[in-house]
């Protein structure tokens, strides 16, 4: 066939598809093997076998791409479109159709695609360390006082966070410790910046930069940075870039702001927001404060009027209690229980003279009782006992049978002894009767001139009476 093609006459065979098709093959094999880069275009996923078909190109061209399944999961590299890869193998030809594609043995990113696998490996790891878990991160004061912005000092963001929080609340204080955002040991400027900012105890630290390529927001996906980020005392608020961009520095931040103005705006609220709500809890405070007084109100006048239903049954309780304590004779009259027990003593006296003769009658009986049953019961205790013997026995018996008797008489003899007057007139005391023989227990039972018998311990003096004195009136005198 090599022949053929190289006969150029107007005696050369033409050769068929199958055949031209072959010659480029060989020729397409014979090639040595190639290392490509380019950007992924056209992919689509694998496909149902897990191989990958896509175009890869430049500026200028393209071709037709195959990564087998083997090759693809050994390289770890996700493929998607704008991916920039890596990729070494050779040509080949699919005869069926003449369609020429390039078969990769290794695959790998380059570029930009490089830099964010290394950047997903990174966040992997710190993710597996805790330093994204959200409860590891700070609460942010809902009104900062002092903000503290870390960023470039001559760039415009720095700026734009000023004016933002001069626009929406004046009175926030901003502190800007300045450092490099991009370029060589950026990542160490911004920690040293972090810590002067933290040494002037804000209440957050702003960490701002504008946007730029997937290279220039590199430094914020330093692992240094992300851990000094974690490690600040002070709560970090990030806004890096633009919305799609996200770096590390953000996820480890305590709060993501998708701009840096967005930033500012989350540590500042806007002073009419703040009026309004103002207002707001005002007028909710009035509310329920006139609940309050009102409910309080009620309370006080359902308090009022049981108290003074309470007072009034509590005095009226205590005005019963005192009219019968008043109505008493002891207090009415002081001396009333001497005059009673005077008259008692008079009674029992008179109870004592009337029973004493009744009880020795009675007694007496009840001697000659006793002994007219001895006498009769004699002769028979006579016939059946020796008379010795019943007499020692009656000896014996006559003094115990008057024991109780005797003991009785003496009890009852000791008692009108106590109780007889004549012991209280032996004290001193005496007892006045009228001419009518009454007992004078009053004053107001006698007048001047009436004849009186006082009746003493050994006798009894007739007098008559000269003058009456009533306590009171002595009483008044002294």
């Amino acid at each position: 066939m090599v022949a053929a093609v190289t006969n150029q006459g107007a005696s050369a065979q033409p050769l068929s598809v199958s055949q031209a098709i072959g010659c480029a093959k060989e020729t397409v094999d014979a090639m040595p093997s190639l290392l490509v880069t380019g950007e992924v275009s056209g992919f689509k996923g694998p496909a149902r076998g897990g191989h990958c078909y896509f175009r890869l190109k430049d500026d200028s061209a393209a071709m037709d791409a195959i990564v087998w399944r083997g090759v693809h999961e050994h390289s770890g590299v996700k493929l998607r479109d704008g991916l920039q890869v890596l990729m070494s193998g050779h040509f080949q030809i699919y005869e069926p159709t003449g369609r020429l594609s390039f078969v990769a043995r290794t695959l790998q990113a380059s570029g930009e695609g490089l830099l964010r696998q290394q950047v997903a490996a990174l966040a992997k790891r710190l993710k597996a360390e805790g330093l994204m878990d959200e409860s590891r991160k700070r609460p942010i004061p809902s009104f900062c006082e002092r903000v503290a912005v870390v960023t470039s000092p001559t760039g415009s963001v720095i700026f734009d966070v000023k004016r933002t929080l001069e626009r929406r609340n004046p009175l926030v204080e901003v502190l800007v410790s300045g450092c490099s955002v991009q370029g060589e040991g950026a990542p160490q400027q911004i920690i040293r910046a972090l810590a002067r900012a933290a040494a002037s105890r804000p209440d957050a630290i702003l960490l701002v930069r504008g946007g730029g390529s997937y290279e220039d927001l590199m430094t914020f996906n330093d692992e240094q940075l992300a851990r000094a980020i974690a490690a600040c005392p002070v709560p970090v608020i990030a806004g890096i870039g633009h919305e799609d961009d996200v770096t590390i520095a953000e996820m480890v931040s305590d709060r993501r702001s998708s701009t840096p103005t967005a930033a500012a705006e989350s540590v500042a609220p806007d002073f009419k927001e703040i009026e309004d709500k103002f207002h707001s809890r005002e007028a909710r405070l009035i509310t329920e404060m006139n609940k309050m007084l009102t409910a309080n109100n009620q309370l006080v006048s359902t308090l009022d009027a049981r108290s003074t239903q309470a007072m009034r049954a509590s005095i009226m309780r205590l005005g019963v209690q005192v009219n019968a304590y008043a109505s008493r004779r002891c207090l009415q009259d002081p001396f009333a229980t001497l005059h009673d027990r005077e008259e008692q003593l008079v009674l029992s006296e008179q109870r004592l003279h009337d029973a004493a003769p009744r009880a020795a009658r009675r007694l007496s009986r009840e001697t000659v009782q006793l002994a007219s049953r001895l006498v009769s019961v004699a002769p028979r205790i006579a016939d059946a006992r020796p008379t010795e013997a019943l007499g020692q026995r009656l000896v014996q018996c006559g003094p115990a049978m008057l024991r109780l008797p005797q003991a009785q008489l003496s009890r009852s003899a000791a008692q009108l002894d106590a109780l007889s007057p004549l012991k209280v007139l032996g004290r001193g005391y005496a007892i006045t009767k009228d001419e009518g023989g009454h007992v004078v227990s009053h004053v107001s039972q006698v007048a001047e001139g009436d004849g009186i018998s006082v009746m003493l311990a050994d006798g009894t003096v007739h007098a008559r009476v000269t003058q009456t004195v009533a306590n009171d009136q002595v009483n008044a005198t002294a």
